[in-house]
């Protein structure tokens, strides 16, 4: 079973690629964030021609993230996180025995600030829900687009982003937190010592220079990360004509 994070800044826009991926890899499940895209303007047809069901949870202009499914349509288990929120960044999901929930995390630029403070408070609410979903011990995943850059060796340059808040301090020990309650890191796994990305950004020739750095994490629980076979990174979608400058990164458990 192939699970995929992939952040399609703008599916309106990204359309051609997600099918085209759909269509070229046939993965199992995909989570989908950054569909600034409403509930009302959800491309569900598109989808559903390439094979496969969704459930979403847009927002105009921002935000949005999107569960999807081969040949079956997920079934829905929770929207939001607990708390205050009025941006769609959550979504979880029961797939054919597995728990995946879709999240897209605050970027908290510019820090300090409320973006920042915000970023913190969510990624609390997160650890919130994720200690339940352990305790149910069950196979589950936690994919997205965290805006962590959880190591040094994570990114092409410690120095370039050393001030951003993708890499502070705080937001690394909120991660940490997260998987001290016993989630599992299934790319670090395969790429102890880093070196893997899988976002690209499009100023300053990122792509060009391979210049990235890892933020789309899958967080397994320990009865998933029992079924773990590899993780990757289907870096190749990067390249492509008007692509996403995030690349769809994987998972496949037995």
């Amino acid at each position: 079973m192939k699970i995929v994070t992939y952040n399609v800044n703008g599916i309106k826009a990204r359309l051609p690629r997600l099918v085209e991926y759909l269509t070229e890899e046939q993965p199992d499940i995909v989570c989908l964030q950054e569909l600034k895209a409403s509930d009302e303007t959800f491309p569900l047809s598109d989808i559903e021609a390439a094979g496969y069901g969704a459930v979403w949870h847009g927002q105009k202009s921002w935000n949005g993230v999107a569960v999807l499914a081969k040949g079956a349509t997920p079934v829905e288990r929770q929207r939001g996180l607990a708390g205050e929120d009025e941006q769609s960044r959550y979504l979880e999901c029961d797939v054919d025995g597995l728990v995946v929930a879709a999240l897209y995390l605050p970027n908290g630029n510019p820090r300090p600030g409320p973006k920042f403070d915000y970023k913190l408070r969510w990624m609390e609410r997160l650890a919130a829900r994720a200690k339940v979903l352990l305790a149910e011990e069950v196979p589950a995943v936690l994919a997205g687009d965290y805006n962590v850059i959880p190591n040094d060796d994570d990114t092409f340059s410690v120095r370039a982003m050393a001030e951003d808040a993708l890499m502070q301090p705080e937001s690394r020990a909120a991660y940490r937190r997260l998987l001290a309650q016993g989630w599992t890191d299934a790319l670090r796994t395969r790429a102890p010592k880093g070196g893997v990305w899988t976002f690209w950004d499009y100023q300053a020739g990122a792509w060009a220079r391979d210049a990235g750095f890892r933020i789309d994490h899958l967080l397994l629980s320990p009865q998933a990360a029992d079924r773990l076979v590899d993780a990757g990174v289907d870096k190749a979608y990067r390249g492509r004509e008007k692509a996403s400058d995030h690349a769809p990164t994987w998972v496949t458990l037995r």
